[in-house]
């Protein structure tokens, strides 16, 4: 496992980067067809197949990914290193060591001969960025499956994940009009000026709602001496609740000019929608804490703030946990490191997971 993690770790992989994660995606296929998985391809993104044994139990959907957010070269000031438990380098804890944990159980299972349902795992490309062409590959899927165990890094010490907040990449766009900034202003139209009171009206709209909302990106113009007839920002935007979402999201969608001959647009780079915990979840945590007490383990779940492909699945309602990594600590953090024994741990409890011929 140790070895299988410091070659996934060293083929660095960041969101974009398509030369380098296909050569971790090569590895990954070599590595799933020998643990047992048939494997195949949505684009960049990998689908691998454990087909049921003896029995008709309903199809389980593990949700993982191959990227991540560190750049080609980061090992060069963040190196793979192991120090006792700890190990360290980017990508470890979120989320490769989450792979090389469900290849160990998975060979276990099929050497065991032992019956298990159908398992269906997507691995998925652009995770890092909101899985913006990953989504109806993942609601597609997941329609099939009875339970969803999403392979994300857990709460920290190893807790599960029961529900995460909405997540949104959303763009506002602005059209102006280009003139001479000095000798025919009035001619043009701003766009960085539009933009700005665009920005400052969005925000009173998300004032006082449970909605984190951040400007992560602002371009427009290009010389000081021409109106600028272009200008685009990029926000963040985080959901505590279904309502709100559909409140902030529904303003965005209706914003209009304030200028004359201005023209404003709004999308969505990518939309993860808010999953609150439900009985289906409930239910579901249950059994993996009862599966994981008769092998030792104690686990809870609470829900999580970050955002992941489980939201699409548990807002549709479907089953849901995810964390079911192994437990680290430093997810996009110089200082990321994921357990050793944690690894060995989470393979065991996969391993009986995949066991069940159902998990409800």
């Amino acid at each position: 496992m140790l070895d299988a993690l410091r070659t996934y770790t060293l083929l660095e992989s960041p969101t974009g980067e398509a030369r380098a994660l296909a050569a971790l995606a090569e590895v990954l296929e070599t590595d799933a067809a020998r643990a047992g998985f048939a494997t195949a391809r949505e684009g960049d993104h990998l689908l691998w197949t454990l087909p049921a044994r003896d029995t008709r139990g309903g199809e389980l959907l593990l949700l993982s990914h191959y990227d991540t957010v560190w750049p080609v070269g980061t090992l060069e000031t963040m190196p793979w290193s192991v120090d006792g438990d700890t190990i360290r380098g980017p990508g470890v804890y979120d989320t490769k060591a989450g792979l090389v944990a469900l290849f160990a159980a998975v060979e276990r299972v099929v050497a065991s001969g032992r019956p298990h349902p159908e398992v269906r795992v997507i691995v998925v490309a652009d995770e890092e960025i909101g899985s913006p062409t990953a989504g109806e590959l993942v609601r597609a899927e997941a329609k099939r499956a009875t339970a969803v165990l999403g392979m994300e890094p857990p709460h920290p010490g190893g807790d599960l994940k029961t529900g995460r907040r909405g997540s949104t990449r959303a763009r506002i766009e602005v059209t102006g009009l280009e003139s001479h900034a000095a000798l025919d202003p009035e001619a043009g139209v701003n766009a960085i000026d539009e933009l700005v009171d665009q920005l400052v009206a969005f925000r009173q709209v998300v004032a006082g709602r449970p909605v984190l909302l951040n400007a992560g990106t602002i371009t427009g113009g290009g010389r000081t001496n021409v109106v600028a007839g272009h200008a685009h920002a990029d926000l963040g935007l985080r959901f505590l609740d279904p309502d709100n979402e559909q409140a902030v999201l529904g303003a965005l969608d209706a914003l209009t000019p304030i200028r004359d001959r201005a023209v404003v647009r709004a999308s969505l780079l990518a939309h993860r929608p808010t999953w609150r915990p439900n009985e289906a979840t409930d239910r579901l945590l249950t059994r993996i804490t009862q599966v994981a007490a008769s092998i030792g383990q104690t686990l809870a779940g609470h829900p999580a703030d970050g955002a992941a492909d489980t939201n699409t699945t548990g807002a549709l309602l479907i089953p849901t946990v995810d964390g079911l990594a192994p437990p680290g600590g430093g997810a996009h953090a110089r200082h990321e490191w994921v357990s050793h024994e944690g690894m060995r741990a989470r393979a065991d409890l996969l391993e009986a997971l995949l066991h069940q011929t159902s998990l409800m």
